[in-house]
């Protein structure tokens, strides 16, 4: 039997699908660890901003948002709350925008 025959058929997606295809809900996290003791504040400020920044760019780009301009404020705070994840300041929704755009 063929290789390929054995493979199971990707699911459709956007662009193939009969019908729109509902964004899957964010899978279970990875098991945290203990962040590195002994650096300044602001270094844990800002890891934990950048986290933030790439799990919301990441749910908009699987929402189908695909540019920053896209990406308001308020688009990317009612992404936040679909995804469970407290409201992001302005210095984060601007993140996210800069991870989108040098994404590309």
């Amino acid at each position: 039997m063929p290789a390929a025959a054995t493979r199971p058929k990707p699911r459709p997606t956007q662009s193939t699908a009969r019908r729109p295809v509902l964004m899957d809900l964010p899978y279970a996290p990875v098991e945290k660890r203990p962040l590195p003791p002994g650096r300044p504040r602001e270094w844990y400020v800002t890891h934990n901003r950048r986290l933030k920044a790439m799990r919301l760019a990441i749910a908009l780009l699987d929402s189908g948002v695909y540019l920053p301009n896209q990406a308001r404020n308020e688009t990317i705070r009612s992404t936040a709350e679909q995804i469970g994840v407290h409201p992001p300041s302005d210095t984060t929704c601007h993140m996210v925008r800069a991870l989108m755009r040098y994404s590309r």
